[in-house]
């Protein structure tokens, strides 16, 4: 389970990190003591439960409610205050729970079993691209850097492509009417396998003798919800995708 924990105050955190990690100390905890940290994180990657104190400040804290559920419309909201809040404003936002200060495991676990939208018995994929404004990799919620610029757009046009592709269509993709040496790709190729390999996610990659491709069961992919129908995708495009790559204009026109 991954949680999140927003607090601007740094003792009512420390308070709330110990209970959490009491009742849950298998639980992946990610702390925050600002509202635009927690949007960033949740941008690269979803959550199973935020607990957001009430008394947050810039953004306020329903206002920062709002837009995590923006970014995952099914996220378990866990209020967290020194004394009932506005009950109103938290039943309007579907929030999963509340808890008052002081906390106690006993407590967080009673939360945890109840909540709104229970986690998915499904483990989370651990490679994730995003496609809709810049493409960017994210593993494991950190964002993934190669030794070769060329390589990121190497991936990139597997990603568009959803499907094995040979490796002459890559080169002309990729360069165009340009020369490319033999060796310069065999170097991007292997920069891309390597990297990947080194932090266990070597099996998003397909390959075959002279073709290369991404494994979409493999991966988390926001063309890939929108291109299965998922609101939450549907909802996300904006009309911009993988922005600074020219060849990507094919798919973005198909998608309009």
């Amino acid at each position: 389970m991954r949680i999140f924990l927003i607090d601007g105050q740094a003792p009512s955190m420390t308070a709330l990190t110990a209970a959490v990690r009491a009742a849950a100390p298998e639980a992946e905890q990610l702390c925050f003591r600002s509202g635009g940290e927690a949007l960033a994180a949740m941008a690269r990657a979803p959550c199973d439960a935020v607990f957001l104190d009430v008394g947050l400040t810039e953004p306020d804290s329903f206002v920062l409610a709002k837009r995590l559920k923006k970014l995952q419309p099914r996220v378990n909201l866990i209020f967290t205050a020194g004394r009932p809040g506005d009950m109103t404003r938290m039943l309007e936002l579907h929030a999963s729970g509340f808890l008052c200060r002081p906390y106690r495991a006993e407590h967080i676990r009673r939360e945890l079993a109840d909540l709104r939208y229970p986690p998915s018995a499904e483990k989370p994929k651990r490679v994730r691209f995003h496609t809709f404004g810049n493409f960017e990799v994210y593993v494991d919620g950190a964002p993934l850097a190669f030794r070769h610029g060329k390589t990121k757009e190497f991936l990139a046009y597997l990603v568009d492509r959803g499907t094995l592709c040979s490796n002459a269509e890559i080169i002309a993709a990729l360069w165009e009417e340009r020369d490319v040496q033999p060796s310069y790709f065999r170097l991007l190729r292997k920069d891309l396998v390597d990297t990947l390999a080194a932090l266990g996610c070597g099996d998003v990659l397909l390959r075959r003798r002279g073709f290369q491709g991404v494994d979409a069961e493999q991966v988390s992919c926001d063309l890939y919800d929108w291109r299965a129908g998922k609101p939450e995708a549907l909802r996300a495009y904006r009309g911009e995708y993988m922005s600074q790559y020219s060849w990507a204009e094919f798919t973005r026109g198909s998608m309009e």
